[in-house]
């Protein structure tokens, strides 16, 4: 399956939004968007007048990369969104937060998702006291996700600095042992990223 391997920091700047994708860097002066705060390319001041496909493809795009998504991954939760009772852009939202992989992001044993989908695919997390290596597999509110090495270096050095980003009022995290678990499942104003989910299900209905 493709995957992007390009500069992380290009997608930062063509949203001409911070998605975080650096880790720590993104919260210092080295992050692009501070430095460079305008979309790559040698015509940058050409582009014309923006259509309302433009804006939606924008948004589904910029959702993508904040989770890492390839094109394929992210319409299936889509669709699983759409099939499930309420609110279409709501749904969608929660399931992307319920994947394992932004869980132990938004626990902070990782700096970013692609690092927390690399602990997770090297057998590194378990989910109530199980192995899990999925990264899209959905937690449920109640279980219990823990790192497998207690001494592992790269989570204990991301801990360090969860205070700067937070943990989710949802989320119940255990510094010391390096546990964290579900207390509920988010709801839409729990997810305070500045994503206009329904310019996304447009998209995906037009």
């Amino acid at each position: 399956m493709s995957r992007y391997v390009g500069a992380s920091c290009r997608l930062c700047r063509r949203e001409a939004i911070k998605l975080y994708l650096k880790g720590e860097r993104c919260y210092t002066e080295k992050c692009a968007i501070e430095k460079r705060n305008y979309p790559p390319g040698v015509h940058v001041d050409t582009r014309g007048k923006i259509l309302e496909y433009a804006l939606r493809l924008r948004e589904k795009q910029k959702l993508r990369k904040i989770y890492g998504l390839s094109e394929k991954q992210f319409k299936r939760f889509f669709f699983m969104a759409e099939r499930k009772k309420g609110i279409t852009g709501t749904n969608f939202l929660v399931l992307l937060e319920r994947r394992l992989d932004n869980m132990v992001f938004r626990l902070g044993f990782a700096t970013s998702r692609k690092e927390a989908r690399q602990l997770v695919s090297h057998n590194h997390i378990m989910v109530n006291n199980k192995k899990v290596n999925i990264p899209s597999y959905l937690v449920k509110e109640g279980d219990a996700i823990a790192a497998k090495d207690k001494e592992l270096l790269s989570v204990k050095n991301a801990l360090e600095s969860v205070v700067r980003r937070g943990v989710p009022s949802w989320i119940e995290l255990d510094k010391d042992n390096m546990k964290g678990v579900v207390k509920l499942l988010p709801a839409r104003e729990d997810i305070t990223m500045p994503i206009k989910e329904q310019l996304i299900v447009e998209y995906y209905s037009r």
